[in-house]
């Protein structure tokens, strides 16, 4: 029985690794080809920018913003429960600003209903949604347009971290498994035809799409819950590599690691309780996109996942040695090679801005720092929004 069971979680890390190898392989051999989308410069759009006092970055995101709005575009900002000066700054700078003040109903969820309700009297073709703390980078908001209005489906723009200006090998490597899970995971599911998950920022929605579901939502993770009930309403989320969103990783650590927190107990909570739905809708409706996206919420963060693969490897060649039964123990190895040629196929393509081979050496100190977030999800899991603490810039910045 003990063997059997083993044999069963050994293969489940097996069919895993093979599905994260198979989508690093889509993306690193896949012939790059960019689809020539009609220009949509008629489309009528409307840019959500929820804020909870974000005084410190939205000048900056604003400014990206701005340069790339149309004249027939709306540019709003929602500033939900703030405190400080999101408000003024955003209207000093002639963006149209909604203040929204509950402090029952908190998170970006609530902040962006609030905004698609103040939309719905006239609604836009495209409404996207951008964080205040981001940048996005020229042309991105024409690329999200033009995909969407072809498609008639929602579209996540390349979301990636970089680092602060003084950072450490921790910050490394969290770019690079950023880099790995919002660049190279969703560019191999779309060289092989299938669905991505949102990231949370740099996401464009068809108004269709955003009257099907309900954002109205304190989940942690928001953007996985969307990305779920969008793709049961039948508007699976497409990934657009061609526009790009950029984030700065916190310089603080006490920043980081709560952000961590959030982000990763959130996508364990959205493993127990989306996938199971979506395989019923799959099954229910012969929906594959359901199954795609199933199995892409399925794969843990990696350092849970390089930590389970381990203890599991440990396990299985324990009882391998102490019963004879060697078979668990060998699938598990082999799980342990795919999810190796995983993260350096990622590495050695995509990878190499983010993480030196110097800092590779630091990846088991990483994992290491992730332990007490998985532990507290055992005793304490998080399940509701905190906002990240943002770093304090000089004058000069």
């Amino acid at each position: 029985m003990l063997s059997a069971c083993f044999l069963g979680v050994a293969a489940l890390f097996l069919g895993l690794s093979c599905w994260t190898l198979l989508e690093t392989l889509a993306a690193v051999f896949a012939r790059r080809i960019e689809p020539a989308y009609p220009s949509s410069s008629s489309a009528r759009v409307a840019i959500l920018v929820p804020a909870h006092n974000e005084e410190i970055e939205i000048a900056e995101t604003l400014q990206t913003l701005t340069a790339q709005k149309r004249p027939q575009d709306q540019l709003i900002v929602i500033a939900d429960n703030c405190t400080d000066r999101t408000a003024e700054l955003a209207r000093s700078m002639g963006v149209t600003v909604l203040e929204r003040h509950d402090t029952l109903r908190r998170g970006k969820g609530y902040a962006l209903d609030y905004g698609t309700t103040h939309l719905a009297a006239d609604p836009p073709d495209v409404v996207i949604v951008v964080d205040a703390d981001c940048q996005v980078q020229p042309g991105a908001i024409e690329q999200l347009v033009d995909t969407v209005m072809a498609t008639g489906r929602p579209v996540q723009a390349t979301y990636l971290l970089q680092k602060p200006p003084q950072a450490t090998a921790k910050h490394s490597v969290a770019a690079f498994a950023f880099t790995l899970k919002n660049l190279v995971r969703p560019l191999g599911l779309t060289h092989l035809g299938l669905p991505c998950l949102l990231t949370g920022t740099g996401m464009a929605f068809p108004w269709a799409a955003i009257q099907a579901v309900s954002l109205a939502s304190g989940h942690i993770v928001e953007d996985m819950k969307v990305s779920v009930d969008l793709t049961i309403a039948g508007f699976a989320p497409l990934y657009c590599p061609e526009a790009r969103v950029t984030g700065v990783l916190p310089q603080n650590s006490r920043a980081g690691e709560s952000q961590r927190t959030r982000w990763e107990h959130g996508h364990l909570q959205a493993i127990t309780t989306f996938v199971p739905v979506l395989i019923k809708s799959a099954i229910q409706r012969r929906n594959l996109d359901a199954l795609g996206v199933a199995l892409e919420l399925s794969v843990p963060p990696l350092s849970l996942y390089v930590m389970s693969w381990l203890a599991i490897s440990a396990i299985t060649l324990f009882w391998g040695w102490i019963s004879g039964h060697w078979f668990p123990g060998m699938i598990a190895i082999a799980a342990g090679a795919c999810l190796a040629g995983t993260v350096f196929g990622a590495w050695a393509k995509f990878g190499r801005d983010d993480l030196s081979l110097r800092d590779l050496i630091t990846v088991p100190m990483y994992i290491l720092w992730k332990i007490p977030v998985y532990l507290k999800f055992l005793v304490r899991p998080q399940k509701t929004w905190v906002r990240t603490e943002r770093d304090v810039r000089s004058a000069s910045e």
